[in-house]
């Protein structure tokens, strides 16, 4: 029977916890700024935030080595800025400018970068699984898990032995459905014991708790024992996308959610910060969104004519 890993303590040093403080801080006010944009109509077409979501794609993110490749899901800002993008050029993609991450043509949805190893954001639910059943980390959310593809995916990925790490970003809801309403059962690790597949848990409201399960499963995929099953426990604290009216959530959950299963402070409270480096930090994080925006704005538009490039069938 595959094993199943349970949580495991031990510690960062403060100074990595503070960053990782930063760079959840970033997420959160860049995905704030952009929610802002879009109900200002700057920015078209649909839009997915993570926020609540954050400490999942930056100790996955952080585990990683330099050469790892991923791909993301429809809610992909997280994941890109975790793992190094720019916010210049994740915000220049979103407003449809040529020095955007994928030249403009992607936009929130299907975001990519090759220089940092992202394989590309997916409208398809599950999509990214089948293009990094090989050799990556794919994200993905527990609604994916009821996708043909999903099932495939780790067929062949056990049946190879490939090094891959499935990271199951488990919010309790496929879109608008709730788990009990979508899910035949409670245990999401019991999908990967169906293949006799690995399986790693973590709470994914604590960074470090994340880094470490994830560390391990990139460790054993790396030594050739097989693929991994990561399954982190997480929480949406907003709609499925902006302007979701959550009429299919109990009333009340997402204030009590905000109150008790904020990632952000979770990780504040192990950090010894003081009153005046909370307030340099977060100086420094709104400073880089709000230029990058600037940076947006002030962008090159393609031509319409760039409509017909990259068309290959």
């Amino acid at each position: 029977m595959a094993k199943v890993e349970s949580k495991r303590r031990g510690g960062a040093s403060q100074e990595r916890l503070r960053g990782f403080y930063r760079e959840m801080l970033l997420i959160r006010r860049f995905e704030e700024k952009v929610e802002e944009r879009f109900r200002a109509g700057e920015l078209s077409g649909f839009l997915h935030v993570a926020i609540g979501q954050e400490a999942v794609a930056v100790g996955v993110c952080q585990a990683m080595a330099d050469g790892d490749v991923f791909a993301s899901t429809h809610r992909a800002h997280a994941h890109a800025l975790a793992r190094g993008m720019h916010p210049n050029a994740l915000m220049a993609e979103l407003y449809g400018k040529v020095e955007g991450c994928s030249g403009g043509y992607g936009g929130s949805m299907h975001l990519y970068d090759v220089d940092i190893g992202f394989f590309g954001a997916n409208a398809v639910v599950g999509g990214g699984l089948p293009a990094i059943t090989g050799a990556a980390v794919a994200f993905f959310g527990d609604g994916a898990t009821n996708i043909g593809t999903f099932h495939e995916s780790l067929n062949l990925a056990q049946l190879w032995q490939v090094p891959a790490v499935y990271v199951c970003e488990n919010n309790h809801y496929a879109e608008s459905t709730p788990a009990a309403h979508q899910l035949p059962i409670k245990d999401l690790a019991k999908r990967a014991v169906a293949y006799g597949m690995h399986s790693i848990e973590a709470d994914g409201q604590d960074v470090e708790e994340v880094l470490r399960a994830a560390g391990r499963a990139l460790e054993h995929a790396r030594s050739g024992k097989g693929p991994v099953f990561l399954l982190c426990e997480t929480y949406r604290l907003v709609g499925h996308y902006v302007g979701d009216p959550q009429v299919y959530r109990p009333k009340d959950e997402v204030k009590e959610l905000r109150e008790t299963q904020d990632p952000l402070d979770h990780l504040l409270a192990k950090l010894d910060l003081s009153d005046d480096d909370r307030d340099a930090i977060e100086r420094e994080v709104v400073e880089l969104v709000e230029g990058s925006v600037e940076f947006a704005k002030s962008g090159t538009d393609p031509k319409p004519e760039d409509a017909l490039e990259n068309i290959y069938a």
